[in-house]
């Protein structure tokens, strides 16, 4: 299979710079009309992939709102994956692993290795174990075409006590995650597969994003306060290679598929027009 990097790279040129969250919290279920319970899951999913899956490049499903359910909530992920592959989107999972030896390896099998059910396409892990230990799911990714996106600046309020302390170098944490995922994807073309996340929320981060020539996800967009116009601020020279990452926003207008998709069409034209992106 291609690299990751360059299957998103076509599909953010034919599909445009989005990527849409799955994220079936038991507020919006219940906003939605349906029971927080299996059932109301599978049809809070099967509703959002028959209403965007053929128009977004990337949909994001958040684990944990799935893992909940126990093995039926498993059950309707698996079954989501399938028909957003099939709808021709790229499945980013958002499951944050992170961890070392044998148990990283299991988690890169699970998620990165076509053998599995839940094979996706890239997930999100978390590096502060170190990058090094995210090792075994590079090379998965690397042999199966996948992509892994390490955060690196989020919005939350407790991340920058960690990823803005220094090191011995000087350098932050978040600038050592970023330094090392840059040198692997250097010499990538277009786009590296390893990709970042960096919060849309955050604002002039002071960090040197210039080189990572690997995708970075934001997030943060609608609900959480920002808005595409905070992209310039926050990737400023390095606005190629971001992906926009919408949730709430967009999914707050359902359960009408005509209402989800032109919220879609609407993030993806203020995303373009920010970004200026044709």
């Amino acid at each position: 299979m291609e690299a990751f990097g360059v299957r998103l790279h076509r599909a953010m040129a034919q599909r445009g710079p989005l990527c849409l969250g799955i994220d079936p919290h038991p507020a919006l279920l219940d906003r939605w009309g349906l029971a927080d319970d299996v059932d109301g899951l599978a049809r809070f999913s099967q509703t959002v992939v028959d209403a965007v899956a053929d128009r977004v490049a990337v949909v994001k499903p958040q684990s944990a709102f799935f893992e909940r359910f126990g093995s039926r909530g498993l059950g309707v992920l698996e079954s989501t994956i399938r028909q957003l592959r099939d709808a021709g989107a790229l499945v980013l999972l958002d499951v944050k692993r992170g961890d070392i030896g044998s148990t990283v390896s299991a988690y890169a099998q699970a998620y990165l290795d076509p053998a599995s059910p839940l094979y996706v396409d890239a997930i999100t892990a978390s590096p502060f174990l170190g990058v090094g230990s995210l090792a075994p799911m590079f090379t998965t990714a690397a042999a199966h075409g996948g992509g892994v996106f390490v955060l690196a600046l989020t919005s939350n309020p407790e991340g920058p006590g960690v990823q803005r302390a220094r090191g011995a170098d000087g350098r932050t944490v978040a600038q050592t995650v970023i330094d090392e995922i840059s040198q692997l994807n250097r010499g990538a073309e277009p786009l590296g597969s390893l990709g970042l996340v960096v919060g849309a929320t955050v604002g002039e981060t002071g960090h040197d994003l210039s080189g990572v020539n690997g995708p970075m996800l934001a997030p943060g967009l609608g609900a959480q306060g920002a808005t595409p116009a905070d992209l310039r601020t926050v990737f400023a020279g390095a606005l190629s290679g971001v992906l926009p990452s919408y949730s709430r926003e967009i999914l707050g207008q359902g359960p009408g598929a005509a209402d989800l998709r032109a919220a879609t069409e609407r993030a993806l034209a203020e995303c373009r027009a920010a970004m200026a992106v044709a």
